[in-house]
């Protein structure tokens, strides 16, 4: 039997299952698998036109008109053929429309099937710009056969050389009987299922050989909250779903455009600031939003998934940060990109501690990139104890920048006797609330916060012994939050005060 994968066809025995198709898949990602249907069954409302210009929705007056007018080839024929500051048409084509010679009226965003010299083989889809009174060789009931719900602003964008290169139908959430969001592997399998392991999307300002940093901050924040192939959906509603991981981040309002389906946005306001999302449905243009990318593959196993679900994403461009690599596999990535490398420092086992430009369509724009580096010594290993002290390891990567890069740093400020103190640079106003507090000795080498309690709130300590006493931060023990440990003891005991140190996670 025949089964659609990410648009491939597949061949497969009899009595196949998921895991059989995807028997490399990673089994907590979901993948979204629809059931064929009669075609009068998959009819939707509602039609999606892709432009050389942009993506319209329109909502149809009548289904059936999907299936009669938007045949097969159809879109090869729809270009640009005239236009003027009431209607834009797109044909010629072959339809069954009477002609009424007579004028109807109009109301922008109107579509109209009509025709030139009333004669139906020189048909045109017409849509209106603005209210207006016209003959366009419609039907007597004037022809309209839909409204523009979703990129109205586009009518007034289409130009010369524009055409419409895709008619797609949207399958709505409504049509849940027919699709199914799953990671059992043992689903079984029918013939002629379509099924989407995946979600693409390319960034705003990317396009083959062609690239617009415009966007390039918050761009950026996209591609780390993707870095690791996961989109985690934490709340599904009718318009779109959202990923929270990386709230609360601080991201530009760099591109605020139409969300329309497909449409991936980052929220830059509000106590959901650097929330991820994407859109399955049109809705109008938001102050608090600025769009990163749109979806080219995969929009069936967004509109179908549901809160809990993990989702497979890619990004076109992948993220380009070199921090945290030794030079040579820095070096290698940049060759392999078609990036020029510059390095501070040749040869030698050296870690890269810094890069610029620092954003992934800057470097790929530029086409070079230059790095700082340090020697491995200067690196110290660490982990983090996320579990046990939330809050707390979620601020020391922001302030140290883990978050961001493989490769943090911080200032080491002091050093005496056993301890050592660093001062990390934490914003104001950010809480540190007493959490993992040791009830008990503190074991050598364990990296631990000073919490509001104390007056020396967000230093970083590591002591070179046990105390049961004072913590790691020399700071009474009530003091203290514990937030993971140093795994190269050895290397903390070269580095002086006034130095910056340089730390990697080790997850």
């Amino acid at each position: 039997m025949e089964v659609l994968l990410d648009g491939k066809r597949v061949q497969v025995p009899e009595d196949s299952r998921l895991s059989d198709l995807l028997p490399d898949r990673d089994p907590r990602f979901s993948v979204a698998v629809i059931r064929p249907v009669l075609e009068e069954e998959a009819e939707s409302q509602e039609v999606r036109f892709v432009t050389t210009a942009g993506d319209m929705v329109v909502e149809v007056a009548d289904p059936a008109l999907v299936s009669r007018i938007f045949a097969p080839g159809l879109a090869e024929k729809l270009r640009l053929h005239w236009q003027d500051r009431y209607t834009a048409a797109f044909g010629p084509f072959e339809s069954g429309v009477r002609p009424a010679r007579e004028p109807g009226r109009y109301e922008r965003g109107d579509v109209i099937l009509g025709c030139g010299g009333y004669d139906p083989a020189r048909s045109y889809l017409i849509f209106s710009r603005m209210r207006h009174t016209a003959d366009h060789g419609a039907a007597a009931d004037g022809g309209v056969i839909g409204r523009v719900v979703t990129g109205r602003g586009l009518l007034d964008r289409i130009g010369t050389g524009d055409r419409i290169t895709a008619v797609e139908r949207i399958l709505r959430r409504a049509d849940r009987s027919h699709a199914v969001v799953t990671r059992d592997g043992d689903f079984p399998l029918e013939d002629g299922m379509q099924v989407v392991s995946y979600v693409e999307a390319a960034v705003q300002g990317w396009e083959s050989g062609n690239v617009d940093t415009g966007a390039a901050r918050s761009v950026e924040h996209f591609l780390l909250s993707v870095k690791e192939g996961r989109f985690q959906v934490g709340r599904s509603t009718s318009t779109h779903v959202v990923d929270t991981h990386l709230v609360p981040a601080k991201v530009p309002l760099e591109f605020s455009g139409p969300r329309l389906e497909g449409a991936v946005t980052v929220r830059t306001a509000g106590k959901s600031s650097g929330a991820v999302y994407i859109y399955t449905q049109g809705v109008s243009a938001s102050a608090a939003h600025t769009v990163v990318g749109q979806v080219v593959h995969g929009i069936e196993l967004v509109r179908f998934a549901g809160e809990g679900d993990l989702l497979a994403i890619r990004a076109e461009p992948e993220k380009f940060d070199l921090i945290g690599f030794a030079l040579a596999e820095a070096e290698a990535v940049a060759a392999r990109r078609g990036v020029t490398l510059t390095s501070d420092e040749t040869g030698g086992d050296r870690v890269v501690v810094g890069q610029t430009p620092a954003t992934t369509l800057e470097v790929l724009a530029a086409g070079a990139v230059k790095v700082t580096t340090e020697p491995p010594g200067a690196v110290i290993s660490i982990t983090l104890d996320e579990a046990a002290a939330p809050r707390s390891v979620t601020i020391f990567r922001e302030a140290t920048g883990l978050k961001h890069h493989d490769v943090g740093k911080m200032p080491l400020v002091f050093r005496f006797e056993d301890v050592s103190l660093f001062k990390p640079k934490i914003g104001k106003g950010i809480g540190i609330i007493p959490e993992n507090v040791p009830t008990g000795e503190v074991p050598a080498f364990t990296l631990a916060m000073t919490n509001d309690s104390r007056r020396g709130a967000g230093m970083v300590g590591v002591r070179a012994s046990a105390n049961a006493e004072f913590g790691p931060t020399s700071e009474p023990l009530t003091g203290t939050n514990i937030i993971g440990k140093v795994l190269d003891a050895e290397k903390l005991e070269q580095m002086r005060e006034g130095t910056t140190v340089y730390v990697r996670e080790v997850k």
